[in-house]
């Protein structure tokens, strides 16, 4: 695994001009407009019942969430495939806590004791 080509760094720099700009434009709205932003936000979350506004609305446009959306999207620019190509090898974190890429969960010891089990009509 090389250097990423100029191509992915010219990507990954236009990304990180939408974040900040995302981020700063989110910032000055929330010192200027707070009820507005409140209603705003409250809107988007009207299907989630544990949503509260007081927990998270100070998590919005700080700098955890700059570096949270940033490597999210930076991840995104790489996991491409083409047409026929196989499919991007992106981590997952099991039920048990135990992080690993999804060709290693699809392939694991478990995995095929499991499928084995179904195949069979159960264990």
């Amino acid at each position: 695994m090389g250097l990423p080509g100029p191509g992915l760094w010219l990507k990954r720099f236009w990304v990180l001009l939408q974040v900040v700009v995302h981020v700063a434009v989110g910032k000055v709205c929330l010192i200027l407009f707070p009820e507005r932003v409140k209603q705003h936000i409250l809107a988007m979350n009207q299907k989630n019942p544990h949503f509260s506004y007081d927990n998270w609305a100070p998590t919005f446009y700080s700098m955890q969430y700059f570096w949270f959306v940033l490597k999210v999207r930076w991840q995104r620019l790489e996991d491409r495939t083409e047409p026929g190509g196989l499919a991007p090898n992106c981590p997952v974190v099991q039920l048990s806590g135990q992080r690993c890429n999804i060709w290693d969960f699809m392939h694991g010891e478990e995995t095929v004791a499991n499928l084995r089990c179904a195949w069979n009509g159960g264990c």
